[in-house]
């Protein structure tokens, strides 16, 4: 194994993980442990949205390591930092309602939602550039190497 690909396994391997304890967090909030109400107060529904998006991101990272494309290390390093702050948007609307804009509890004359606002834009961004970078190298390692 090539010494920069282990970003890519560490980052889908801790995708994986983190979606299988969000798949924990989301049964006990349905089931209405106190202590996982207490730190998920927001919408259940966001919690299901982080828990599929890391389990997506994890699995696009892996699969996409597992080709043994070599890809820039600008690419690699987008597509996991991309996933973790794609799929943690999701996961701060579950704990921090007052962030959440389908929530009751939104409170946008918060500062706190403008940075959110900006920052789920770079992350959309940042995620576009590294899994868009990784699926056109793939196509133009295909279509080269006939």
């Amino acid at each position: 194994m090539k010494n920069n690909d282990k970003i890519l396994l560490r980052g889908g391997s801790l995708f994986v993980c983190i979606g299988l304890l969000l798949a924990w967090c989301l049964i006990g909030s349905y089931s209405g442990v106190s202590y996982v109400k207490a730190v998920f107060p927001g919408d259940p529904q966001r919690i299901l949205q982080a828990h599929l998006y890391f389990l997506y991101m994890g699995a696009l990272t892996l699969g996409l390591r597992a080709t043994e494309l070599p890809l820039y290390w600008h690419i690699k390093w987008s597509m996991v930092i991309g996933a973790f702050t794609f799929s943690g948007i999701f996961l701060v609307s579950a704990m921090f309602p007052a962030t959440d804009p389908r929530s009751d509890l939104y409170m946008p004359e918060l500062k706190i939602n403008d940075i959110a606002h900006y920052l789920s834009r770079f992350s959309f961004i940042i995620t576009t550039y590294g899994f868009g970078g990784a699926g056109i190298s793939l196509f133009r390692y295909t279509v080269s190497n006939k």
